[in-house]
């Protein structure tokens, strides 16, 4: 399996437990909450996940995926372009490709899901 069918596996089972955790929970809870049960399944998932990550320069944590895919999560009305370059700006700082913006306040979750690339890599990350 090359590294964008990895990458690929990783996202669709984080929106797939994304989803099922919204499906149970609804919208309107705290981010923190979203965040405590994402971490629960996507470990039962078989994911290693580093929660509250720090990253340098960064003052707000982040959330790791098997060292490759950062997941911000969101409670709030509606992306702004902001949300966007902040998780673009972590991947930079991470050295990660991809990374996944859920927002959990939206009646069907897939609406709320954007998956963020980053071009510009600082080096090629070794495959594992």
């Amino acid at each position: 399996m090359d590294e964008e069918e990895r990458l690929n596996k990783i996202t669709e089972t984080i929106i797939g437990v994304a989803i099922g955790i919204h499906k149970a929970l609804g919208p309107g809870l705290l981010e923190s909450a979203h965040e405590a049960c994402m971490v629960y399944d996507l470990a039962q998932a078989g994911l290693r996940v580093e929660q509250q990550k720090s990253l340098p320069v960064i003052y707000r944590e982040v959330k790791l995926v098997e060292n490759e895919v950062i997941v911000e999560i969101k409670s709030i009305e509606k992306f702004l372009p902001i949300h966007k370059a902040q998780l673009l700006s972590y991947l930079k700082l991470a050295n990660c490709k991809v990374g996944l913006l859920i927002n959990f306040n939206i009646e069907v979750l897939k609406d709320g899901i954007q998956r963020v690339v980053n071009n510009f890599l600082n080096s090629p990350r070794p495959l594992r």
